[in-house]
């Protein structure tokens, strides 16, 4: 096992432009996390941090997952991705509603680059919101002991610190798209969450060494964890194979088609989109409320903290209309029909036309149904148990989903350069399998 690991590596090395599209990543990534380290201007930092931590709770380590704990700190990277986050989904939903949007949709990469220009713009537009409410929050938190000179210089410093903060890692993600390796927002999210591994690893020893953390305890939450890690790898890993016939054509003197062929529907479409999208949709007014020194808004913003029974129905109901919606956006079976009838191809059994749309779509929404319950489950019940064992939140199934789901998108993305270029695969016999294809 060790060999064919060091093998499969030792081969990645090889290819060059893997090779820097690699290092060009870890780069960036390490960018990233110097700049999670670098404290905002005109802020007691540390004084921040521990009064945070200690009145955040669990959703102040919610939000420490997805900034790598940029956020605690207050770092110029405070705000990280999230408002990138927040714009598409609200691009995202105006495509739906918005004619003009949905042919720009339509229109391929030049109407991809356009609603990619229009998300920038809304992501710059959220990132002033939102640290506009930060900075005036903090001048009247604990009545402005963090912040060594409250005014509006202090306000417009901040301001365009955490802007400027998100444009930059919003950059860092596109790059890592274009000339790195791996989806450039996951990763940076991948990468926050795993830095926190070895705190985590700490706190959990100390917990233990305190003795507020028992050894069957432990032993559950580390199944737990196991549990949840082998489902992720054998579901995303599912697809329903619907078969396709292509009939053959005669053009001049070569004969096209009449091969058999499947479309290959993932279990889970969605991926790790919907719990990214839902949390940041219900978690950060929940956050914003906490800089309000205001009783009744205080109150609400407790409603939605991780572990409530809120914030606990309102996560799983939009996990699951993100998974319709991102599959719906995504996948187009009257697209698909058309495609096949173009080219001659039809489902066995199935009509071309309507009929076969009709079966896709019905195929898609028995997926998506079991897929929705799958990632509501992956990242409701772990929390759950969680919040009722008074276990570390950093246990979360959401962080352990998105880990696992990147880490799986970057390997096939490794594999698929190495097979094109005659090389081993960076997995088990040369390929990514598809377990629990049915």
């Amino acid at each position: 096992m060790l060999d064919r690991l060091v093998n499969s590596i030792k081969n990645v090395l090889k290819i060059e432009e893997l090779r820097r599209r690699i290092f060009f990543t870890f780069g960036l990534l390490a960018i990233y996390r110097l700049g999670g380290h670098t404290p905002t201007p005109g802020i007691n930092g540390a004084a921040l941090s521990q009064f945070l931590r200690d009145k955040g709770g669990a959703l102040m380590g919610f939000f420490d997952i997805f900034s790598g704990g940029a956020l605690s700190k207050l770092s110029i990277f405070a705000l990280g991705i999230m408002p990138y986050i927040s714009a598409s989904i609200i691009l995202q939903l105006l495509t739906v509603v918005i004619p003009t949007l949905a042919n720009l949709a339509k229109e391929g990469e030049s109407g991809r680059r356009t609603i990619t220009q229009y998300t920038r713009y809304l992501t710059v537009l959220i990132s002033l919101i939102q640290s506009i409410g930060i900075a005036i929050g903090l001048e009247g938190m604990q009545n402005g002991m963090f912040v060594q000179s409250p005014g509006w210089s202090f306000r417009l410093m901040t301001v365009l610190t955490l802007t400027t903060g998100t444009i930059f890692v919003m950059w860092l993600g596109e790059q890592i798209n274009e000339r790195g390796i791996g989806n450039g927002i996951s990763v940076i999210i991948f990468a926050g969450i795993i830095a926190n591994i070895p705190q985590a690893a700490i706190n959990t020893i100390r917990l233990y060494s305190a003795g507020q953390v028992g050894t069957f305890l432990l032993i559950i939450v580390g199944i737990m964890i196991l549990l949840v890690t082998a489902a992720v790898v054998y579901i995303e890993s599912a697809k329903r194979k619907i078969p396709v016939q292509y009939a053959k054509r005669v053009v001049g003197r070569k004969v096209y088609g009449g091969q058999s062929t499947h479309i290959p529907l993932k279990l889970n479409t969605a991926g790790v989109i919907p719990p990214i999208f839902a949390s940041s949709l219900i978690a950060f007014p929940a956050m914003a409320a906490g800089f309000i020194a205001v009783p009744w808004v205080n109150s609400i913003a407790n409603q939605f903290a991780p572990g409530s029974f809120l914030y606990t129905f309102l996560y799983a109901v939009l996990i699951i209309f993100f998974c319709y919606f991102y599959t719906a956006v995504v996948l187009n079976p009257v697209d698909m029909a058309d495609n096949m009838k173009k080219y001659g191809g039809f489902i066995p059994g199935i009509r071309p036309g309507q009929r076969t749309s009709d079966y896709i779509y019905r195929v898609m929404s028995r997926l998506t149904f079991v897929g929705a319950l799958y990632l509501t489950a992956i990242s409701i019940l772990p929390e759950l148990l969680v919040s009722y064992a008074h276990v570390p939140f950093y246990f979360g199934g959401t962080s352990v989903l998105i880990v696992i789901v990147v880490a799986m998108d970057t390997a096939q993305q490794i594999e698929t350069h190495m097979i094109s270029r005659n090389y081993e695969g960076f997995l088990k016999k040369g390929r990514v399998k598809s377990k629990g294809s049915w």
